[in-house]
């Protein structure tokens, strides 16, 4: 039985123009986070170095998957709350602060009473025990961008992720290296988190208003978490699985080699980003068609985002990967080291877009069953990454090289993971779900040969020259061998409706 939409939310409108707005807003943040991340690895690279670019790495990872499973799965389940609920928004939005902050304060405890959890390998000084803090941070501004994407504020989640968050840790990071080159950078992590919770907090309060009539539900507290465990699972494991690589490496190697491989995956990471860009506006859009029983639309917008996602992805991983010297060089002659890992992190990003795609529906769907899937495939990537390790150890293979295991164990679980979850949905919504197609050979064939050829040249101008030289090369082939009419309204701009949809209602 279908209901009207709760005062504040969004008129309804095509799903697939809403994928594309909310894509196209992201994608501008994207870009935006590009910019600012590049000089904070230039920071980090040049003037902290690898060992204590390795610290920070591992001690982040740990306090963000904290943050992961103190989150409950609300980053996406809050729009299936919102969009099921008679009550206020504005007290769903409470409640789920509520039960963030309550599962917060759990395991920043954790983390705060066994420190060794986030530096195995180091003592802690003093400002360092701020860092547990920071996992309140992580969690209050993820709920309030989901309740924001809700009514399709992506707005406010490219200014918070892209601008605020990014660029005050690289000028953090700047500023701190004259106090610290030890503590600069974890120190600068902290007060980039304070300054992205306040940039979702503030248009929260202004979107929804004050919680005036809020009153403590335990019962609808448990409900609430009790619905979202499965969620909250997945959501962990979906991030884990992008650092568990990380912490294997932190186990397995010296924290240097750890720093190395930490820059490859934050430039390979970009290419995720944009998986990221639809997440906001993915979720609302497919709880409203499941709401109304309309699978096939959910299968097409599947399809549709997948396309999308893998295309750009493909794209850009082309265009960091072959220059790779190059890029890695950026930072510092001791990370060149490093690109046989970035290269195994980028094919990763293009064959997991299948699998996040999916999932973005089976989490709806299928929870128990995309949840086992994901155990299943966290299970292979950690094995492979051992036994892969090694075997490399046993025929003596170059100490960086085998720090790349881990890399290529990921791609391999995440391919599986991408075709068993693509398969599921499918079975579900009776209607195919991948997002791929041949078009995508042909574009990134021309695109190969212009950058093998690039990389003939000095790394500067592989650089300035090679890397939009390939990015055109294969966009020109995809948009005209590739690109249908549906594709093509990523990237059409229109005048807002709002009098149209004025007059209909």
């Amino acid at each position: 039985m279908s209901t009207a939409p709760p005062a504040g939310a969004a008129p309804p409108t095509s799903d697939i123009e809403d994928l594309a707005k909310g894509g196209r807003t992201n994608f501008f943040g994207f870009l935006l986070r590009l910019a600012a991340r590049i000089p904070f690895l230039f920071i980090a690279g040049r003037i902290y170095g690898a060992e204590a670019l390795g610290r920070f790495a591992y001690a982040v990872i740990v306090v963000e998957f904290a943050a992961q499973l103190a989150t409950l799965g609300l980053r996406r389940g809050l729009a299936d709350q919102l969009s099921r609920t008679e009550r206020p928004h504005q007290h769903v939005v409470v409640d789920g602060m509520l039960v963030g902050t309550l599962a917060s304060a759990i395991v920043a405890l954790i983390l705060a009473s066994v420190p060794t959890m986030m530096f195995p390998n180091s003592a802690i000084n003093g400002l360092e025990w701020l860092l547990p803090l920071t996992v309140f941070a992580l969690v209050w501004s993820d709920i309030a961008l989901a309740a924001l994407a809700y009514r399709h504020d992506i707005a406010a989640t490219v200014k918070a992720r892209s601008i605020v968050e990014p660029w005050t840790i690289s000028i953090a990071a700047l500023a701190l290296s004259w106090y610290s080159l030890r503590d600069g950078l974890i120190l600068s992590y902290v007060v980039s988190m304070i300054a992205a919770l306040s940039a979702s907090i503030v248009p929260l309060v202004r979107s929804y208003g004050i919680p005036r009539g809020w009153r403590q539900r335990p019962s609808a507290l448990v409900t609430l978490v009790r619905r979202n465990l499965p969620l909250a699972a997945a959501d962990a494991i979906e991030w884990g699985s992008r650092r568990l690589d990380i912490a294997i490496l932190g186990l397995l190697f010296q924290p240097s080699i750890v720093g190395i491989y930490y820059v490859a995956q934050q430039v390979a990471s970009l290419p995720q980003k944009l998986k990221t860009s639809f997440d906001p506006i993915l979720g609302p859009v497919i709880t409203q068609k499941l709401g109304e029983g309309d699978k096939p639309a959910v299968a097409r917008q599947v399809r549709q985002v997948g396309f999308w996602i893998i295309a750009a992805q493909a794209g850009v991983a082309l265009c960091l990967g072959i220059p790779g010297e190059a890029v890695m060089g950026l930072v510092g002659p001791n990370f060149v080291g490093g690109t046989g890992a970035l290269a195994f992190l980028l094919a990763a990003e293009v064959v997991a877009a299948t699998a996040v795609v999916s999932e973005a529906a089976l989490i709806y769907v299928a929870r128990k069953r995309n949840l086992a899937i994901s155990l299943a495939m966290i299970a292979v990537q950690v094995g492979l990454s051992f036994v892969i390790v090694h075997a490399m150890r046993r025929f003596g293979l170059p100490v960086l090289v085998q720090a790349a295991g881990p890399a290529l164990a990921m791609s391999i679980a995440l391919g599986c993971a991408s075709i068993a979850k693509a398969r599921l949905l499918a079975t579900l919504l009776g209607a195919p779900v991948s997002g791929w197609r041949w078009a995508l050979v042909y574009a990134a064939a021309p695109a190969v040969a212009v950058g093998w050829t690039m990389t003939l040249l000095p790394e500067w101008m592989e650089l300035v020259v090679g890397i939009p030289a390939i990015l055109g090369v294969y966009g020109a082939v995809i948009w005209y061998r590739g690109f249908g009419h549906e594709d093509r309204e990523l990237f059409r701009m229109r005048a807002p409706p709002a009098p149209k949809l004025a007059q209909e209602i």
